[in-house]
């Protein structure tokens, strides 16, 4: 996901779309230990999305506001 997709999020889709990256990223986790993981470099790619999503929730805060887009 751009930075843009990300910015023009509202806070609750951001709340919803850490979860969901933070369960995939755990799953890969499971996957990659198992011996199972088919694509090793999409790790890579969703903590780089959790980061993205964690630096705009942040940003938003530091700002004081509750930008919607």
């Amino acid at each position: 996901m751009k930075m843009e997709e990300i910015r023009s999020l509202t806070v609750e889709k951001l709340i919803e779309q850490l979860e969901t990256l933070n369960k995939e990223h755990l799953n890969l986790k499971f996957q990659k230990a198992a011996g199972q993981l088919e694509k090793p470099h999409r790790i890579a790619e969703v903590k780089k999305a959790i980061a993205q999503v964690k630096t705009e929730m942040t940003a938003r805060k530091n700002t004081g506001g509750n930008q919607n887009a």
